[in-house]
């Protein structure tokens, strides 16, 4: 099969389609025939060298993709040959075939395409997990989200709507009107406004239950200072940098503030499947009725990946970048 390979870390360019083997399903695994995949901010750090994959995994970039079952192990029995499949990945998205774990797939909704399809594991599954999972979210919750614009900022969005919480979002202006779209109550311009006092005036001073953030260390404090008592902040990522140079304990235990760091992609097998079947009874009958959805920026050709890496790069997206992949 051919895939995407990072012969050494670097540049976009560094990135070529070359022959590798096809992989061999376990007893619990199934092979896919991958039709499309999607860019993720990780992909660009481990092409640089900065994100190695989970012990294990396909070191082929690609966190998520949707496709055609190939061929089954010989413990499977609820999936079979042509099912339209998508899922989560620790690696392997960017070739044109990838082999799953069966409890981690997912069937793909009707109605949905396989582009929709691919756009959907990572950033929802994340924002769920976020927002259910880690920040326990109740209807009538503030919801601040950072990167609104972003795949998971646009799925975190929805998902808090459908909580019947309230989602104020931090976009570049010319991103705001996509995260209204979507039902953001509040888009603020984080070049131009301070988000601590907007969402304060807002919300009359109460401030926001929770706050998913991907940016750090520059949005720290400001991050405690808009967070109400009993608030959760909810660290996904650090964009912005990772050091903090001054934290006063005294605001966080005045707020009796929840700071929870997390990543997924280095959970257990075990995690990821719960959450990949409790989103999938809970969430999912919602892509087709329609009430959610993918929000697809752009889509590429596999042979452009080049200039889909940079286009994230210079954040210029507003939702999900897919690759179509010839397989």
């Amino acid at each position: 099969m051919r895939a995407v390979v990072v012969p050494e870390p670097g540049a976009p360019e560094q990135m070529e389609i070359q022959e590798v083997p096809t992989p061999a399903p376990q007893a619990e695994e199934v092979l896919v025939k991958v039709h499309a995949t999607a860019l993720n901010r990780a992909d660009t750090f481990q092409r640089r060298g900065h994100y190695p994959p989970p012990e294990g995994a396909s070191e082929i970039l690609g966190l998520e993709m949707a496709g055609t079952v190939v061929e089954t192990g010989s413990g499977v029995i609820n999936w079979h040959e042509d099912d339209r499949v998508f899922a989560l990945l620790d690696g392997g998205g960017y070739a044109e075939h990838t082999v799953v774990h069966k409890d981690r797939l997912m069937a793909v909704p009707p109605g949905l395409s396989m582009t929709e399809a691919a756009a959907i594991p990572e950033v929802f599954l994340t924002a769920y997990q976020a927002l259910h999972w880690l920040g326990k979210i109740q209807s009538g919750h503030h919801v601040l989200i950072h990167a609104g614009a972003s795949g998971v900022g646009t799925a975190a969005i929805q998902l808090a709507r459908r909580a019947g919480a309230d989602p104020y979002v931090t976009a570049s202006a010319p991103k705001h009107d996509v995260c209204r779209d979507l039902g953001a109550e509040a888009a603020i311009d984080y070049n131009t406004e301070d988000f601590a006092e907007r969402v304060s005036s807002i919300t009359d001073g109460y401030g926001t239950d929770i706050i998913v953030d991907f940016i750090g260390a520059p949005y720290f404090q400001k991050n405690v200072d808009v967070l109400a008592t009993d608030g959760r902040i909810i660290q996904l990522a650090t964009l912005g940098g990772s050091t903090v140079e001054q934290v006063s304990l005294r605001d966080l235990m005045a707020k009796r503030a929840q700071l929870l760091a997390s990543t997924l992609r280095s959970r257990s097998l075990g995690y990821k499947v719960n959450l990949t079947q409790e989103f999938a009874a809970d969430v999912l009958p919602s892509f087709i009725d329609g009430d959610l959805r993918p929000v697809i920026d752009s889509k590429y050709d596999w042979t452009d990946v080049a200039e889909a890496h940079r286009r994230m790069e210079n954040n210029e997206n507003a939702g999900k970048i897919v690759l179509s992949v010839a397989a």
